[in-house]
């Protein structure tokens, strides 16, 4: 990498406050707020929204839609579209 041009990489903490759920990983985005971390160092934390400790389709919670039954209520209310 050339010296100077690419975004410093460094370790970050990155903590998903709905799941109560942090994991340090190396990143270029960085953050003025610190935490202490397990190993007693301090490093930069980014806080999420979702991650996937709390996101439906890696917690398994996903619902699947049933777009074919769904189709079919429609057209059956309100009868089929003429082409």
């Amino acid at each position: 990498m050339q010296p100077g041009f690419h975004p410093a990489y460094g370790p970050v903490v990155f903590r998903d406050r709905a799941a109560d759920y942090a994991f340090l990983t190396r990143s270029t985005a960085t953050s003025d707020k610190t935490v202490e971390w397990e190993d007693g160092n301090t490093y930069p934390v980014i806080d999420v929204e979702i991650s996937s400790a709390s996101h439906p389709f890696y917690t398994g919670t996903a619902r699947v839609l049933d777009t074919a039954g769904r189709v079919e209520r429609f057209e059956r209310r309100y009868g089929k579209r003429a082409r």
